[in-house]
């Protein structure tokens, strides 16, 4: 954004001059701030103006439409409906949003509480440029707590870009008694530069000037991006990087309360919380659209088919298919993995064959392909993983012979975090002459998936490690491979004909669909998927990679403190036990900080006894997660080993 110098010479169009009578003695009210700023950024020639807002904001605060700074959902990007008032009934019309304010009950906490316990209900003058200092913006003294370095957080996923990183993380300069809510505060220009937009102008004969990135950012707090690496970073995003506190409003549980602390949700590996926006599409669905699909003439069976086929299309442009016909909606990775191996395995494995699974895997992607090579006399491979945590290739390369039938690997392991080099392996298996499986259900959540670029044969996940419903994923099939794969279950929605002497079946994905299926969650797995791509699956992706080097410069120094999995290329998951404790034990200690974490062997014990351990504590991130709550369970771990 260019933003003239108090001494810019404009050609023709100055700014106009502002009265000092607009100006109080003292620092200007929200309202005087909100109009001089509208009037700044109105003035500026080629300057698109952030939507302002003053105290008589329609939204209030706790109104499903208020943002970051009244106005809005709070997702970036998505605003309240042309010709909708505010806190109408949008139901009918936009099942994106919610259906009254009588049902925004767990969800009314208007702001994210800051970190020194001050609720943060300023009302603010420009949404794009809210900081959410919480204590800052009071005039409170904020707690001190430590922030990632440089090196752990190289390229921030902050909304703030300042090499400071955001301003919750570190120590904020109280503001001095009296002194009141400054404009900078906001993120503003200060008051002395508002003044000089009242001066006259001299001489104006060249355009304004760009301002040096961060030349007003004396507080350290605006989000102009002041480095060119991070800008290069950013700029390979089509979405503006985001307002954690903002994002943290969309999801009511994390409002909850656990043993009187608030809660920290640590378990997202296990499955991850739901937005407001899925959880209204949920109930839009039951109120408006619920019918059976595809079989009827009437408007409401209409209503719920477009509503699940509209999903299946989302599901397919998210991963990068080629048609919806290669999307088969299942209950989770879980039955999509069952699928293959009792569909497609059934027919093309034989005695004497051989299947390849890695040592990382979730036991949903070991149990059913044992139960094939049972049945079938063939012979189970496996992987194996050098002291981080990661594939072997080399060992890899070795197994791949005539015999492979196929490879079924994770493309992020759920005990670990260990990000899987898929592609490579893929590519290995199709040159064998083998098909590949990719268990995509940790991974859709943290980076960009291509199913085309990684040219895996199936690939499955599941919805509620995507912040979406329980009970629905998807597999993916490549077209011309699932045309010669047989239903692995009977009954209605898959036939075209059916007598008693023989059944001819859909082409897919409905041959693999028989009853009625998930409608509701289907479409609730849509509206996840449309939250996550609006604010940017990279920019979640660099949120989450920081968050993860800063809990893990925390974590490791730790006496007693052994890290599970010290891969280099990891997802935000950490896995450790801790010397002197059961897992469960430290599991139970958090729990009674309000933090909740998996402790256990996760469904993956063959990974955990490679390195000596039955179970560990895991705490895994999402990009609704912060550094105050990595630094609470920093803290209840140190004090259990100081004990011990």
């Amino acid at each position: 954004m260019s933003i003239p110098t108090p001494t810019s010479n404009p050609v023709s169009h100055a700014a106009p001059s502002l009265p000092q009578a607009d100006l109080p003695a003292g620092l200007p009210d929200v309202a005087t701030l909100a109009r001089l700023a509208n009037e700044f950024f109105s003035s500026v020639p080629g300057l698109t103006a952030p939507v302002t807002s003053s105290a008589s904001n329609p939204a209030p605060p706790g109104s499903p439409f208020a943002g970051p700074g009244g106005a809005g959902t709070g997702i970036p990007g998505l605003s309240i409906p042309q010709g909708k008032v505010p806190g109408a009934n949008l139901a009918p019309s936009s099942p994106m949003h919610v259906l009254s304010l009588g049902n925004r009950a767990p969800a009314l906490a208007p702001h994210a509480i800051s970190h020194d316990g001050v609720p943060d209900t300023l009302q603010t003058v420009a949404p794009a440029m809210e900081p959410r200092f919480g204590g800052g913006a009071l005039g409170t003294e904020p707690v001190q707590v430590e922030r990632p370095s440089a090196s752990s957080a190289a390229t921030s996923g902050y909304y703030f870009l300042n090499d400071a990183g955001p301003p919750t993380h570190g120590r904020q300069e109280a503001l001095k008694p009296g002194q009141g809510v400054s404009a900078e505060s906001f993120g503003l220009p200060g008051d002395d530069f508002l003044r000089a937009l009242s001066a006259p102008q001299r001489g104006a004969t060249a355009p304004a000037a760009a301002p040096t990135p961060g030349s007003f950012d004396r507080a350290g707090s605006y989000y102009f991006v002041d480095d060119d690496r991070k800008q290069a970073s950013y700029a390979r995003s089509a979405h503006p990087p985001f307002d954690v506190n903002a994002i943290r409003r969309d999801f009511p549980i994390l409002q909850e309360r656990v043993n009187g602390r608030q809660l920290v949700w640590f378990d997202n590996a296990a499955t991850t919380q739901k937005p407001q926006s899925v959880i209204d599409r949920l109930a839009y669905f039951y109120a408006h659209e619920n019918s059976n699909i595809h079989r009827a003439a009437h408007t409401i069976a209409g209503r719920a088919t477009d509503a699940y086929e509209g999903a299946r299309d989302t599901v397919r442009r998210f991963i990068g298919a080629a048609s919806t016909e290669e999307i088969i909606f299942v209950r989770g990775t879980t039955e999509g993995i069952n699928l293959v191996a009792k569909s497609w395995g059934v027919k093309n494995v034989g005695e004497g064959d051989e299947i390849i699974v890695s040592h990382l895997e979730h036991h949903a992607n070991i149990v059913p392909w044992q139960q094939l090579a049972a049945l079938k006399g063939a012979k189970l491979r496996v992987i194996p993983v050098d002291d981080s945590g990661q594939v072997r290739l080399d060992e890899y390369q070795r197994m791949l012979n005539g015999r492979t039938k196929i490879v079924s690997v994770t493309q992020v392991s759920n005990a670990l975090g260990t990000i899987v080099p898929v592609q490579e392996i893929v590519a290995m298996a199709h040159r064998a002459g083998a098909r590949a499986l990719v268990d995509g259900a940790q991974s859709v959540s943290h980076m960009r998936v291509d199913v085309q670029q990684i040219d895996a044969d199936f690939f499955v996940f599941s919805g509620h490690k995507l912040f979406g419903p329980t009970g629905i994923g998807a597999v993916y099939g490549k077209r011309e491979v699932l045309e010669d794969v047989p239903p692995w279950e009977g009954g209605g929605n898959m036939i075209a004909d059916v007598t008693f002497d023989r059944t001819t079946y859909q082409p897919p994905p409905s041959r693999f669909e028989a009853g009625t299926g998930n409608i509701a969650d289907a479409a609730g797995l849509g509206a996840a998927i449309d939250y996550v791509t609006r604010i940017g699956i990279e920019n979640i992706g660099r949120y989450e990679h920081d968050l993860l080097a800063y809990a893990t410069s925390k974590l490791q120094p730790i006496p007693g403190v052994r890290l599970i999995g010290t891969a280099k290329d990891k997802a935000s998951v950490l896995s450790f036990v801790l010397k002197g404790y059961e897992t469960e034990e430290v599991g139970q200690a958090l729990n009674e900080e309000g933090i909740a974490v998996r402790s256990g062997h996760h469904c993956a014990q063959p990974i955990l006894r490679r390195f000596g351990v039955e179970a560990t504590v895991r705490p895994s991130l999402a990009f609704y997660n912060t550094c105050d709550e990595v630094d609470r369970m920093i803290s209840v771990i140190r004090h259990l080993s100081s004990r011990r």
